[in-house]
């Protein structure tokens, strides 16, 4: 099974949750290890690691359009 790799900017659009609020996340271990790749400077997202760490969080809904 291939993964596939998110970057940043397709995250924020996923789970609805600003670029800012995810590299706070990161940084604060809020998101699980499993889902977070580092490929040089940047940070890379597991799509199943991600499902699976949303499904576990009700506060996060994928697919809801952001509010500007």
């Amino acid at each position: 099974m291939e993964k596939r790799l998110m970057d940043v900017k397709e995250l924020s659009e996923y789970i609805s949750m600003p670029v800012t609020t995810i590299y706070t996340y990161v940084s604060k271990g809020k998101i699980p290890a499993r889902c977070i790749r580092r490929i040089g400077r940047s940070l890379k997202f597991e799509v199943v690691a991600v499902n699976r760490w949303v499904t576990k969080s009700p506060a996060i809904k994928t697919g809801q359009p952001r509010h500007k």
